[in-house]
């Protein structure tokens, strides 16, 4: 039962990571698509992570129209989440809540955040095949930094002091 729960709250932390990496990129693009309003771009690539990735021109011709179609429906989605959510603490709030109701709910809240995922993953993909290996890998740094995703797995990284990471790395207390 253990072992089934701590993979549940894995993969659950997964999913929550890749939603809050979905709606940073979304919230980076629209703080970027407002600066270029009130400031000169000193360049066409409007969003500043692209900028800071030192993108050319010809690869942000590329990046430029899946980003805007990502950020649209990255968007979509994290309205139709939020839509969901509220009808779940509706349906907590009333006066004799309908468990399965919840549930069924809950269920939609999930699949809709596994759309964010697929759409964040393929979103990615796609755009490392426009980047440099060394443009992806800041990409990747800086996503990492910002989502506090560590490069180490799980339970293994240098901040772990104990319990399963530092069985994995060979040390006791």
């Amino acid at each position: 039962m253990w072992k089934t729960l701590g993979l549940c709250l894995i993969v659950v932390s997964v999913a929550l990571n890749l939603a809050f990496g979905a709606v940073w990129l979304v919230h980076t693009a629209r703080a970027s698509a407002s600066d270029t309003e009130t400031t000169k771009p000193e360049s066409a690539v409007w969003c500043p992570l692209h900028r800071e990735l030192g993108v050319t021109e010809s690869q942000w011709e590329r990046i430029e129209p899946r980003l805007t179609a990502f950020q649209a429906s990255a968007q979509a989605l994290a309205d139709e989440v939020q839509a969901l959510r509220s009808e779940v603490l509706g349906l907590i709030a009333a006066d004799e809540p309908d468990r399965e109701a919840i549930r069924a709910k809950q269920d939609e809240v999930l699949a809709t955040k596994a759309k964010i995922q697929a759409l964040v993953v393929d979103h990615l993909l796609a755009e490392k095949q426009d980047l440099t290996v060394d443009q992806q890998a800041r990409l990747f740094k800086t996503l990492r930094e910002r989502t506090g995703c560590p490069a180490d797995p799980p339970m293994s990284g240098p901040g772990m002091g104990r319990g399963v990471g530092k069985v994995l790395r060979g040390t006791s207390e």
